[in-house]
């Protein structure tokens, strides 16, 4: 599989491969997010089950037919409570949330017994941003959910995104774990002697084909002349395919960032549990979702 450089790349490997998969979409009742699912249904790459619709959208899905079924639900907890259902069911592959609270979704998702957490995995938020000006896709983590990454917390976030970025068809994913400045500062940045540690294991071969260091900057770990301009040698030189951010407030900071002076594209998905989760921002519109989607199907 070649490296997908872009999100139109990407939605024309899944057209390609002529493979729907099947999407739990949690109240599916404002314009972006039904948009966005039923542009997703038209190129091929997704079947909808939509969980609590209210009646406008019953009669639209139905000039769908057989990629698009209903599921009734009579209310937000219902829809979430069914959603996830199917999920652990192995009737979807994938969960998204539409028009209702956050919380409303995770409380379903996160419940002990009937969830889709397993024991053990750490739930994180993946971003893939498509930066105009940029020649290829940067993944990121966590804007979203965690807000202090522990020791375990931060190796589960490096073996998400490995895998996520091998399945963008990244071969060897170049990691940079981010940090203010290049030094290690264990008094005052105590999470950059993590990242050594994480280094050391990488080295040894415990996650597999990928470059990965730290402590680097943005700009040293995405541009080749900084490093350079800097002095500074990194196995990375400068081409990191995904960052790892020491927490939610610097990723979510690069999230708004980079899409209010940017306008970068984003999609989003949770890792952890057993199928990925479509879980939109407020802010984002239907393409966004959309994308998210593609995003989640691969």
């Amino acid at each position: 599989m070649k490296t997908i450089n872009s999100f139109e790349e990407l939605v024309e490997h899944l057209v390609e491969r002529h493979q729907r998969k099947k999407v739990a979409v949690v109240c599916p009742n404002d314009v972006s997010t039904l948009t966005a699912v039923m542009r997703a249904v038209d190129e091929g790459f997704i079947e909808a089950l939509l969980v609590g619709c209210h009646e406008g959208v019953a009669k639209l899905v139905e000039s769908y037919g057989e990629h698009a079924k209903l599921v009734e639900a009579a209310n937000a907890e219902e829809a979430a409570l069914k959603a996830v259902e199917l999920v652990r069911n192995g009737q979807a592959d994938v969960l998204m949330k539409g028009f209702l609270n956050t919380d409303t979704l995770l409380h379903a998702v996160l419940n002990k017994e009937n969830g889709i957490l397993p024991k053990g995995q750490v739930l994180t938020h993946i971003t893939c941003a498509q930066i105009p000006g940029y020649k290829r896709l940067i993944y990121f983590t966590d804007a979203a959910v965690i807000p202090y990454p522990n020791k375990e917390q931060r190796e589960a976030q490096l073996r998400y995104m490995l895998d996520t970025c091998r399945r963008m068809g990244i071969e060897t994913p170049q990691v940079a774990l981010i940090n203010c400045s290049e030094k290690v500062n264990e008094k005052t940045f105590p999470f950059t002697a993590e990242y050594k540690e994480l280094i050391a294991k990488a080295n040894d071969g415990a996650f597999g084909t990928c470059v990965i260091d730290g402590p680097l900057d943005l700009k040293t770990s995405l541009s080749p002349a900084a490093l350079h301009k800097k002095g500074i040698e990194s196995p990375l030189d400068g081409q990191a395919n995904a960052l790892i951010f020491p927490d939610i407030q610097a990723g979510n900071v690069f999230y708004k960032t980079i899409t209010l002076f940017s306008e970068a594209t984003t999609a989003g998905i949770l890792r952890g549990p057993i199928v990925p989760v479509v879980l939109p921002s407020r802010g984002d519109n239907g393409t966004s979702k959309y994308y998210s989607l593609a995003f989640a199907a691969i």
